[in-house]
């Protein structure tokens, strides 16, 4: 788990929305880029100003496996012409 604070409203509203769909959120934080699922948004309430810990729990890379259709076989009609 990777766990960063901000400051930064618009940045939280971002990942707060991740959260609540579901959806992967990316990162970069000290020169490290994680993406992954939001766990946990807290908001530090004694702190001025507001400040928030986020909690993401990195996913793998996705691997493209190629085009789901074959490449044109253009090469195959030439002969026609």
């Amino acid at each position: 788990m990777f766990t960063f604070e901000t400051t930064d409203q618009k940045e939280v509203r971002r990942f707060c929305t991740a959260q609540f769909n579901g959806r992967a959120a990316t990162v970069t934080y000290d020169g490290s880029t994680v993406t992954g699922l939001v766990r946990s948004v807290l908001e530090h309430k004694s702190s001025v100003p507001a400040s928030w810990s986020i909690t993401i729990v990195p996913t793998e890379p996705r691997v493209s496996g190629g085009s789901l259709r074959p490449a044109p076989r253009i090469a195959a009609f030439t002969e026609d012409f």
